[in-house]
């Protein structure tokens, strides 16, 4: 949290959804979406994909692994004029669902039903949009390409 991470910033949460149909929320300790459920989020590390970030973040907050099932959309925007503020959103499966709160960061964590989350007034707008427009991932993730040894990447992945 004490990080600069200059004037672009770049995150990523999971919607991650179980057989059930369990939504995996959280609340935070901090920022504009204390006491709030909201997604398990974070910002991504140097020399990781934006995918690997959010199967980490999931991880990290919750203690669930995941598997990324498509990108389903972006929240960008500008905080205090002047610090762009973007968050790419991955549909994700969990392969566990017992939940390890990381205490640091986190009030509580929870699986919850859609329609609870849209009952309860401390639901973030992001989430109740996201139930209300309807969860669909709309880009799949394509793997084992090279765009050429060219451009020097050590990891390449589309989401089309």
């Amino acid at each position: 949290m004490s990080q600069n991470r200059g004037k672009v910033w770049l995150a990523v949460c999971g919607v991650v959804i179980d057989e059930e149909g369990r939504w995996l929320v959280v609340k935070k300790k901090y920022g504009g979406a204390k006491g709030k459920w909201t997604l398990p989020a974070g910002f991504v590390e140097p020399g990781e994909t934006l995918d690997e970030a959010v199967k980490r973040e999931v991880l990290e907050e919750t203690g669930v692994i995941c598997t990324i099932d498509g990108l389903l959309g972006l929240r960008t925007g500008v905080l205090r004029s002047s610090i762009s503020d973007n968050m790419m959103i991955f549909a994700c499966k969990p392969k566990n669902t017992t939940i390890l709160v990381q205490e640091d960061e986190l009030e509580e964590a929870s699986w919850m039903m859609p329609e609870s989350l849209l009952q309860d007034k401390k639901t973030s707008v992001m989430i109740t949009e996201l139930i209300q427009g309807g969860y669909r991932p709309f880009q799949k993730e394509i793997v084992a390409i090279n765009p050429g040894s060219q451009f020097g990447y050590t990891a390449y992945k589309l989401f089309l």
